[in-house]
């Protein structure tokens, strides 16, 4: 007699974000992002900006300088992602995972998550694409940091044209970059430079080249850094971009923990005959950046 599976859980809030923000973590970019994880609508985030603002001291009160207050919001968009998995493809691997004893019960928290490791790189990939480049206007995609920056008006940008960034040109872009960094900015322990995957194999080509290092022997522990910068190597970031920015600039937001967060699995055998799983999973995602002057963004085009 064939093992019955049977699955209908629903999570909704907090116990769907634990879920959910598994799978958003694959995505290498929150981690140098600042994450607002229960912002149910919409965030305000203020942000000063000040000069000017000491001054010698004296019995008087004289006030001085200017600060500046500015208000900007981040506002998630309601996202979902819909997917039917056929039973059979999942259990084989499930029980050589389980290696023992109740590896047939499979209607249990560690079965759900299992479940949702599998859709894990498609929640990461679409997240780490929608970081840098999404647009709401599109279906299934939230604004993203560029629109961000366009929004704000007020990021460095750094133009390079006629050019196609390789191995041999990396070093003076890099340099071109940490040159548009604003003083103010240099020396923050949160301030970062990104590059994509290929980028970084670029600079560490043109690294070995000069000596700096050996890639062959490189050890697993080995933290990047370009004058003294740290390079944070994303998956999302587009070909010809490069940007620098400190982490506390660039935030996330979602709603992890509200009634927007939901997943559920269904058990289709008992309601068309099939031996699939319907997942329903539903979140939120939006971007904003703080102070935009604080920013920079090169763009290379060939």
């Amino acid at each position: 007699m064939a093992t019955t599976t049977t699955i209908t859980s629903s999570y909704a809030g907090k116990d769907a974000g634990m879920y959910i923000s598994l799978a958003m973590k694959e995505a290498k970019t929150l981690a140098h992002l600042t994450i607002m994880e229960n912002v149910k609508y919409k965030s305000v985030i203020k942000t000063f900006a000040g000069s000017s603002l000491i001054q010698d001291e004296s019995c008087d009160f004289t006030p001085t300088g200017t600060l500046g207050l500015t208000e900007k919001t981040v506002t998630p968009k309601e996202l979902k992602l819909n997917v039917e998995l056929c039973k059979q493809d999942l259990l084989g691997a499930w029980e050589v995972e389980q290696m023992g004893a109740g590896a047939n019960n499979r209607n249990t928290p560690e079965f759900h998550a299992f479940v949702m490791s599998y859709l894990s790189d498609a929640i990461a990939e679409s997240v780490e694409e929608n970081v840098w480049s999404g647009a709401k206007a599109n279906g299934g995609e939230f604004d993203g940091l560029f629109a961000a920056f366009t929004a704000d008006g007020n990021v460095v940008d750094v133009a390079k044209s006629s050019t196609t960034i390789d191995a041999s040109n990396i070093v003076d872009i890099l340099t071109d970059v940490v040159d548009a960094i604003p003083a103010n900015v240099l020396g923050k322990e949160d301030l970062c430079i990104f590059l994509n995957q290929k980028q970084y194999r670029m600079y560490i080509s043109a690294m070995s080249a000069l000596g700096y290092i050996d890639r062959y022997n490189m050890s697993a522990d080995y933290t990047p850094v370009f004058e003294g910068i740290k390079l944070a190597v994303v998956d999302g970031l587009p070909a010809q971009n490069i940007v620098a920015a400190r982490k506390s600039n660039l935030i996330y937001g979602t709603d992890l923990i509200g009634d927007s967060a939901a997943l559920k699995m269904l058990d289709m055998s008992d309601i068309d005959g099939s031996d699939n799983i319907r997942v329903i999973c539903k979140y939120t995602a939006g971007t904003q950046v703080g102070l935009g002057a604080e920013i920079v963004h090169l763009v290379a085009t060939a």
